[in-house]
């Protein structure tokens, strides 16, 4: 426990002034998220910015080139939501057809067996785990640019694997931070459905 403790600790502490940085607009982010605040997209893309470079900077490349499709994810995003509308006409949040379901679920199966492949090849920790993550995140973060209500259960998902990620490399502190941006999913599943409830005729 102590161990546990002393990572989460030194996680905290020792984070440099933009993983710091990162971490705070990620939460700011995600609360605006939830909100379904449009400035939850110039928030993102600092934030996603920033943490691809710290990524970079620590040769995490699959983590880095995370943050490069959630750019661009976030920059659909915040013209999806925003054109051609207003505060009292906003983006409608819904739900996919089945049949969307289906392909969103095929596409996010196959990136995740193709992308564990590479990193299994080039020799990564928990390839296939960490890979999941990525691939349900990625999802995740294209089904929330279109307001698509799943993509807080694939954060739900992707948060809860990546727990284990982190807490099995003994990245504590990461760990603890991936929880509260899992119950912060459950909260953005709970509001946004609220919302389509609102708005049913």
């Amino acid at each position: 426990m102590s161990e546990i403790l002393h990572g989460i600790w030194t996680g905290i502490t020792g984070a440099s002034v933009w993983e710091q940085v990162a971490t705070g607009l990620g939460l700011l982010g995600v609360t605006l998220m939830i909100r379904q605040n449009v400035w939850t997209f110039p928030v993102g893309l600092v934030q996603v910015a920033i943490f691809g470079w710290v990524c970079f900077e620590g040769r995490l490349y699959s983590e880095t080139a995370l943050q490069v499709m959630f750019f661009a994810a976030l920059a659909y995003g915040w013209v999806h939501w925003t054109r051609g509308r207003d505060a009292a006409h906003p983006l409608p949040v819904t739900w996919l057809t089945s049949r969307a379901r289906v392909a969103w679920g095929a596409g996010t199966l196959a990136l995740w067996l193709g992308w564990g492949a590479l990193m299994h090849r080039v020799g990564a920790d928990l390839a296939y785990a960490d890979a999941f993550v990525f691939a349900v995140s990625v999802a995740s973060q294209w089904l929330q640019a279109r307001k698509q209500l799943e993509n807080w259960i694939g954060w739900m998902v992707a948060n809860a694997v990546a727990i284990g990620v982190f807490w099995t490399k003994g990245f504590y502190w990461f760990a603890v931070l991936y929880a509260v941006f899992g119950l912060m999913a459950v909260a953005g599943f709970r509001a946004w459905r609220r919302t389509m409830r609102e708005a049913a005729p």
